[in-house]
């Protein structure tokens, strides 16, 4: 996880230092998550429901031209589900509630004319396990990352999404694929799909 971690913030890094001469916005992004995690072991499933999550972080945007540009940022982002368990006459609930550090690589393209553009957005995610916890049964415990804890150390996905911007202000909707399997357990799967909803406020550039 540490050298993946290194990768992904040299990355970042690049893509912000290189931004300076490129018409560079940096910003707070603040907003809410929808999100359901895949439970399943053996071919059979526990049905997921969304958990409601928050995320905040800073976000960056360079300009390539007048309509297109690139996104990249540090979002601290919560995640997971909640499961009703049924068997033998009892029913258990379970949160599992993870949070992430999560750096995007995307897109965007921007159209309209005046103060106000519609964006569209699509590109890659990494995002590194930070902590949370598990509640079932009265009790809660933190979620252990690696691969002797409870879930991997580090999630890929892809996202696209689209937004309103009115000048400096930014309102988007996301929806965020994660493609690695979370589980360190055999035959276990654990998958995190992601609805977001958040607001941006971007300083600089032109």
């Amino acid at each position: 996880m540490k050298n993946l971690l290194k990768i992904s913030l040299v990355i970042f890094l690049v893509f912000v230092f290189s931004g300076i001469q490129a018409q560079m916005k940096i910003g707070p992004k603040v907003g809410v998550n929808l999100s359901t995690m895949t439970f399943s072991s053996s071919g059979v499933s526990i049905d997921p429901k969304t958990l409601v999550g928050l995320n905040i972080g800073v976000l960056f945007e360079t300009k390539a031209s007048e309509n297109l540009g690139f996104q990249t940022g540090m979002v601290y982002t919560g995640k997971g589900s909640k499961y009703k368990i049924e068997g033998d006459g009892t029913t258990i609930d379970m949160t599992m509630a993870p949070w992430f550090l999560e750096v995007p690589y995307n897109v965007v393209y921007g159209f309209g004319t005046g103060p106000i553009k519609f964006t569209v957005l699509g590109g890659p995610y990494l995002a590194f396990g930070m902590g949370g916890k598990v509640e079932a049964l009265g009790e809660s415990e933190k979620i252990v990352f690696g691969k002797d804890g409870d879930l991997k150390s580090m999630d890929f996905g892809l996202n696209i999404g689209a937004g309103v911007k009115f000048k400096d202000l930014l309102l988007s909707a996301q929806y965020e694929l994660g493609l690695i399997n979370l589980s360190t357990t055999d035959g276990v799967e654990n998958k995190i799909k992601t609805l977001t909803f958040s607001i941006s406020y971007l300083f600089g550039g032109k």
